[in-house]
């Protein structure tokens, strides 16, 4: 049975009507994303995409480039003994300083630092040593006893008096390694250590200077020196050169160090500027 059409709707009862519109949804012709959203989406992709093309260059080209020129620079010093010894085989002297340069430049910086060649050990200059510790007389040359590295006693040994007292004095033993750096020039690794009495070999009984146990203390000041003198290019820290870091030397005086090895590049004369 057909419903009866209704009451005629007024005019204002027209209006009040909504217009109803097509969905977007239903419109094949309209976008399916707005353009601002898609222009965000493609700059982030953008973005991610240059990252991830950075990270590459950088972890597969530039940092590798890098240590290899840090390796060329720097010898590995990782397998140089850490320990001297006497002839007898005692341990002496802990390694901490090194020097790269040749045999000249290293004689030439030690002397601008005011660091003097020891003589060598003989029946004379121990006499030497013994008539100025009595006299109290300056021995700028005065001998060091002889340690072992490689196999060979000391290359090159410097000592710098404290005052007019030959009982104290600073001193380091410089050893040739067969390392070298990209000119070719030798890896000097040393032991710097300050005496600072005369007395009685804790070991053998023998004469022998005393040395303080804080080598590091000595290493620094060494350097201090070095670097007061402009002939360094380059000072670093070799860290954890050290594994054992305290012991006793050939004449039973104790060490200790914080386990770093302080290695300095002599500047080469010929080079640009210098």
């Amino acid at each position: 049975m057909a419903s009866e059409p209704g009451p005629p709707r007024s005019a204002e009862e027209e209006q009040a009507i909504p217009t109803v519109t097509s969905s977007p949804l239903a419109d094949p012709t309209a976008p399916a994303t707005p353009p601002k959203r898609r222009s965000r989406r493609r700059r982030v992709m953008m973005l991610l995409a240059g990252l991830l093309v950075g990270y590459l260059v950088l972890a597969y080209l530039v940092m590798p480039a890098v240590w290899n020129r840090y390796a060329r620079r720097h010898p590995s010093l990782e397998d140089v003994p850490g320990i001297t010894h006497t002839a007898n085989r005692i341990p002496g002297d802990p390694i901490n300083v090194a020097l790269i340069g040749t045999a000249a430049e290293l004689i030439d910086i030690m002397g601008a630092a005011k660091w003097y060649r020891a003589a060598p050990l003989s029946l004379r200059s121990d006499l030497k040593i013994a008539v100025d510790s009595v006299l109290k007389r300056s021995d700028d040359d005065a001998p060091v006893s002889s340690l072992y590295l490689f196999g060979r006693k000391e290359d090159l040994a410097f000592e710098q008096p404290v005052g007019r007292d030959p009982r104290q004095r600073h001193h380091v033993r410089f050893w040739s390694s067969d390392k070298t750096d990209p000119d070719g020039r030798p890896v000097w690794v040393g032991s710097a250590v300050y005496d600072d009495r005369v007395g009685l070999s804790r070991r053998t009984g023998q004469v022998t200077h005393h040395t303080a146990a804080d080598v590091d203390a000595e290493r620094d000041y060494l350097f201090h020196d070095l670097e007061q003198t402009g002939d360094l290019a380059e000072v670093y820290a070799v860290d954890d050169f050290h594994r054992v870091r305290q012991g006793r030397n050939g004449g039973g005086d104790p060490w200790h160090t914080d386990g770093k090895l302080v290695v300095g590049v002599i500047a080469l004369k010929n080079a640009p500027g210098s």
